[in-house]
């Protein structure tokens, strides 16, 4: 991985957060040199039944208890850190940044910003876009301010990356004004790992970041692909929310409109479609039995023909992008697989490439299901393209661009 070099500002610590409705996940960094050096995560908050945990200088700590809000979340979060036993720093005065991850910063966000009054209202100003995500985010975001004062604060933005995508390839086929007045279109998100795994090809290919020509498939319990030219987003699968496109652990991915109007007609109410289609479907849906591709792999195996089905339909609907993005880039240089799935699932990864050796696409058995390099090629000798494993690291992006911008006061150079 590469690393920044300024021996000015060896050892400072950056925070990096990632609220959600009900969690909090951190990693604390010591940069330059990209050191993790605590992690953990804080669930169920606003739940009687909160619990936490954290992995510092090898020590484990774990508490229970009530955590009634966001600002409760960081003050746990700030005892868990500096824990005289069990913690990772002595105190909260060491922090010298802190970066957030913010779902939605729709047009306006192009890349990771430094955080003042007027990106808070941004960012409440997409709530309605993100309804499940941005709340949480901003609550963080002031939450993390009360509590660390005056520190330089970064907000990296999951929708940023796609923001080079061209009209054709983000206006729907809908009224003009629908995307003028309402702001209709289609963002994409996971932006943060698709750049971040299409800059480590680049770099493991030798080439420069804006030199490559990518699919990038970040596949886990949320699925997207992403067409990279010349090292910049031209389309994504994802659309104006994380429903469209593949299929996914329980969201629907793509789906007729028809469909909604029918089941409107049926008696749904707009809150039971939205727990349907994000909550109830997918491979959740379709096996009847679980999201989770592990599972359905043994439950496949053991002949259970609806664990088969939705793995089938799974792989199908991957497929199917990658030969679109085919045919949307001008020349590819590679495959990216990453997310829990994309990185661990070999049989997966088989499934959604078999076939297509008329493609240049050909896979090395013994490479792809290997476990002895996380990052590797896994394509043979009769691949035209390169097929790449590359776990994501999307905290340590943030991290990055948080001393980029915070700390060095500079454009990020590594991830941006």
């Amino acid at each position: 991985m590469e690393k920044i070099e300024n021996s000015e500002f060896d050892a400072v610590k950056i925070l990096v957060l990632n609220c959600g409705s009900s969690s909090i996940k951190y990693r604390l960094y010591a940069m330059p040199g990209n050191l993790d050096i605590a992690h953990g995560q804080i669930e169920r908050i606003g739940d009687g039944d909160s619990q936490a945990s954290q992995l510092a200088n090898g020590q484990e700590l774990a508490v229970r208890r009530p955590i009634s809000d966001h600002q409760a979340g960081l003050e746990l979060l700030a005892e868990m850190l500096t824990d005289p036993e069990q913690g990772a720093i002595k105190n909260l005065t060491e922090i010298s940044a802190c970066g957030h991850r913010v779902v939605h910063g729709g047009e306006a966000i192009s890349g990771s910003v430094l955080i003042d009054t007027d990106l808070e209202a941004l960012i409440e100003d997409y709530f309605d876009l993100a309804p499940l995500h941005n709340p949480p985010n901003l609550m963080g975001i002031r939450a993390a301010k009360q509590m660390l004062g005056d520190i330089p604060q970064v907000a990296c933005f999951d929708t940023a990356f796609h923001q080079s995508l061209p009209k054709k390839a983000y206006l729907y086929a809908l009224p003009y004004d629908l995307y003028a007045d309402l702001r209709i279109r289609r963002y994409g998100f996971h932006g943060t790992s698709h750049r971040y795994v299409s800059r480590r090809a680049a770099i493991l290919m030798g080439k420069g970041k804006y030199n490559v020509n990518l699919i990038t498939c970040h596949l886990g319990n949320g699925c997207s692909v992403a067409a990279i030219q010349a090292g910049k987003s031209v389309d994504t699968s994802m659309g104006m929310t994380p429903l469209e496109g593949l299929v996914m652990g329980t969201r629907t991915g793509d789906l007729d409109p028809g469909i909604t109007f029918y089941l409107c007609r049926k008696g749904y109410a707009e809150k039971e479609l939205s727990r349907l289609f994000n909550k109830k479907s997918g491979l959740l849906g379709i096996s009847g039995l679980s999201n989770d591709v592990r599972d359905l792999e043994i439950k496949a195996n053991n002949g259970d023909s609806r664990a088969e089905l939705a793995l089938e339909i799974f792989a199908y609907r991957v497929r199917k992008f990658i030969g679109a993005y085919l045919a949307v880039l001008d020349g590819v240089d590679g495959i990216v697989f990453t997310g829990g799935i994309g990185e661990n699932g070999g049989r997966m990864r088989e499934r959604i490439l078999s076939g297509l050796q008329h493609l240049g696409i050909d896979l090395d058995q013994k490479k792809n299901y290997s476990t002895t390099e996380p990052e590797r090629e896994i394509q043979n000798g009769k691949s035209i393209l390169k097929i790449f494993i590359i776990p994501t690291n999307e905290e340590f992006a943030i991290a990055n661009d948080t001393y980029q911008l915070g700390i060095l006061g500079r454009k990020p150079t590594l991830t941006n």
